[in-house]
C-alpha cells in the first residue's frame, strides 16, 4: 500500500524516472549533486532503494537509501523535495516510506547526514526520533560540516526519546554547543535550558 501525505503518494522509483529525478536533483541542489550516471547506478543497485513522491503523475521528491551487506544499518544517502512543494509533508512521507523499506530489509537502525545550517531538516529529524551521534568537518563539497544522526527502527533496537528540542546556533552559541545541548537533552529530557520544541512540519 502506498504511503500518503495529503495528495502525495510514494512508490519505488523505476528506470523511466531517471530524467525526472535528474531534473529534481538540479532544482534542489547547487552542489553535492548526484550525476545521471550515479542515479542510474542506484536505480539498478541491489543494495540501494530509491522511493519517489508523486502528485498527479509528477515526481515532487525522492529518498535514496543504501544498505550495506551484513550490516544492521540503513543509510539515507539523499533526500530531496521540489522547492515549490516544500512545507506540505512530503519530506515526512518520504522518511516514513524509507524507514518502512529499511524495516522490510531487517535493518535495526537508520542513519543520515545533514548540513549543520539546515535547521528545518534538523528539526524534522529530531522530532521524528533521530539522535545526534557525530559530526564531520568538511563533509560537503563547499567545506560545510555535517551532523550525523541515527534512529532505532524497532523498540528492541534501543531507547527512543519521547521528545526532542532544537537549539538554534548563533554567533556566540555555535554548532558545537548547540549539538551538545541537543544530545544532552536526548539523554536527559529535563536538560532543556528553556529551549522550545521544534516546529511541527
Amino acid at each position: 500500500m502506498p504511503h500518503t501525505a495529503r495528495t502525495t503518494q510514494t512508490r519505488v522509483a523505476v528506470a523511466t524516472d531517471l530524467d525526472a529525478l535528474l531534473a529534481l536533483e538540479n532544482r534542489c541542489f547547487s552542489s553535492d549533486k548526484l550525476s545521471r550516471r550515479s542515479l542510474r547506478h542506484f536505480l539498478r543497485g541491489r543494495h540501494s532503494c530509491c522511493l519517489v513522491a508523486h502528485q498527479q503523475g509528477q515526481i515532487v521528491g525522492y529518498i535514496l537509501l543504501l544498505f550495506r551487506r551484513g550490516s544492521s544499518l540503513a543509510r539515507i544517502y539523499s533526500l530531496a523535495v521540489d522547492p515549490a512543494q516544500r512545507g506540505r509533508g512530503i519530506a515526512r512521507a518520504l522518511m516514513q516510506a524509507g524507514e518502512s523499506a529499511a524495516v522490510e530489509r531487517r535493518r535495526l537502525f537508520i542513519r543520515l547526514e545533514v548540513r549543520e545550517e539546515n535547521h528545518a531538516a534538523i528539526a524534522l529529524y529530531l522530532a521524528d526520533g533521530y539522535l545526534l551521534f557525530d559530526e564531520e568537518e568538511g563533509y560537503y563539497e563547499d567545506g560545510a560540516k555535517a551532523l550525523r544522526l541515527e534512529k532505532a527502527l524497532t523498540p528492541q533496537s534501543g531507547p527512543r526519546p519521547k521528545s526532542s528540542v532544537f537549539y538554534m546556533q548563533t554567533t556566540p552559541f555555535t554548532c558545537g554547543p548547540s549539538s551538545l545541548m541537543m544530545a544532552m537533552h536526548s539523554l536527559e529530557p529535563r536538560c532543556s535550558c528553556g529551549a522550545k520544541p521544534p516546529p511541527s512540519s
